[in-house]
């Protein structure tokens, strides 16, 4: 590649001596480095006078295609770079518990078949959480309810659909759907997600109140509750997909969904590592359905 990057700047110069300068070479260096080149192409690129040098005819006609070998030699160079800043990459994530439990594991195996040494810092809690620390620069990106954050770049990976969650000997388990009046009259477990409730931001919407009779922080817990008879409650089909309880599900009249979106501040200072698992997350989620 080094008579290729010479013949280019000696083009940029308009000198032999000029271009030795700039490249770190001797004169004749650059020189021969131009003559190798010629030998190669079997043609004459260059005519040199006392006023400088001049691109001959075959010379104007290799140019582009030079220029375009030079640049992509770049960008491989620039790319083997970044590779080998995966070596020893750290990435911080936040999530709520249905994406770590349910997308994350399989993301990272898969991620770590490239590039094994990456290592995971994962922080769970509810959307305003991970909004917060992503603004603050406690994770580098994370997986968030586009509804309850604001100021960040934010890419939508998928719609989750929200479904009923009852006790298998519950009376409603043999209706096909649900309504969300018939939900009003239960006992009702909330999913604290922070500043923003899905089922809330819907109850309110369709003017109805559910009978809220506790509070809980984990969806799992929420089922196990449920198991017990303890009440009704709304939940996203992410954390269905796996059930451990025996729990019923039903559909939701009128139905609705959350959208899953990856958010971030700024991606080009985030660290490489991050940047190569956003692209990933984006393509691998995107294209299937989890």
């Amino acid at each position: 590649m080094n008579s290729y990057y010479a013949f280019i700047k000696a083009i940029e110069t308009g000198s032999f001596t000029k271009a030795a300068e700039e490249l770190g070479y001797t004169q004749s260096a650059i020189s021969q480095m131009v003559h190798s080149l010629e030998e190669e192409l079997s043609t004459i690129l260059i005519l040199r006078s006392r006023t400088g040098i001049t691109l001959t005819p075959d010379g104007e006609e290799f140019l582009p295609f030079i220029k375009k070998i030079c640049n992509s030699h770049r960008e491989l160079k620039e790319k083997i770079k970044e590779m080998e800043g995966l070596e020893s990459g750290f990435i911080r994530i936040g999530a709520f518990s249905s994406v770590s439990c349910h997308w994350l594991p399989g993301l990272i195996k898969e991620f770590k078949k490239q590039y094994p040494d990456v290592e995971f810092e994962i922080h769970q809690g509810d959307y305003t959480d991970i909004a917060n620390w992503i603004k603050e620069g406690s994770v580098d990106f994370g997986f968030v309810n586009p509804n309850a954050v604001s100021n960040l770049t934010m890419i939508p990976l998928q719609k989750d659909e929200m479904f009923a969650v009852l006790p298998e000997n519950h009376h409603l388990v043999e209706k096909e759907t649900v309504s969300l009046e018939e939900l009003m009259n239960e006992h009702y477990i909330l999913l604290d997600e922070g500043e923003i409730s899905e089922p809330l931001t819907i109850f309110q919407q369709n003017k109805v109140e559910p009978n809220i009779q506790y509070r809980v922080h984990d969806d799992y817990a929420i089922m196990s509750m449920i198991e017990q008879g303890l009440g009704v409650s709304i939940l996203p089909k992410l954390v269905l997909s796996r059930c451990p309880y025996q729990v019923a599900t039903k559909p939701i009249s009128p139905s609705f969904a959350r959208t899953i979106s990856l958010a971030y501040k700024d991606k080009r200072v985030l660290p490489i590592a991050s940047r190569f698992f956003i692209d990933f997350i984006i393509e691998n989620i995107t294209q299937k359905e989890f």
